[in-house]
């Protein structure tokens, strides 16, 4: 997909902004749905090594800064919506290169996604609970996921870019 503007030609941005919507709605959706069906600390069941529970999140990955004194919603709200805004403009600029831009939309899907907890509730809903032989994984979400897999495409794009060169 492109478009023209005053005779050149550009990869359309929609493509990736349509990518990185549709996962903060997928991460929107789960999170209205363990709000609606779980109290804080409910868990069900799922697998021997997978549960679905309600966790509130105030801090950063691996719940970074969690016990903090309540000033870290609003810092890493502001670190969320400062990314977003640079994924943007490192979208419109690299729009057609695939792998980066679909790495850029995934993270940017998240981040909003986190934002939006950050601001409607002053934490970040997980609910998706992995363990195994006593070993815990910290509960995540659908946006955590996707700056997770975003992350691993940043890194595998870079690594393809130095083996070309």
């Amino acid at each position: 997909m492109t478009r023209t503007t005053f005779g050149t030609t550009s990869p359309s941005l929609l493509p990736w902004l349509g990518l990185a919507l549709i996962l903060l709605i997928a991460d929107q959706f789960t999170k209205v749905l363990i709000l609606g069906y779980y109290q804080l600390g409910d868990a069900t069941y799922v697998t021997s090594f997978f549960n679905v529970v309600r966790v509130h999140n105030t801090g950063a990955a691996f719940s970074f800064l969690a016990s903090a004194s309540g000033w870290q919603r609003w810092f890493f709200t502001a670190i969320g919506i400062a990314a977003a805004l640079f994924i943007l403009w490192m979208l419109k600029s690299h729009a057609g290169q695939k792998l980066f831009s679909f790495a850029l939309a995934c993270i940017l899907g998240g981040a909003v996604g986190n934002v939006i907890d950050r601001t409607m509730h002053g934490y970040v809903v997980d609910f998706l609970d992995f363990h195994y032989a006593g070993w815990h994984f910290p509960a995540f979400n659908v946006a955590d996921s996707a700056i997770t897999i975003g992350a691993i495409c940043l890194v595998l794009d870079e690594l393809l870019r130095v083996k070309k060169s």
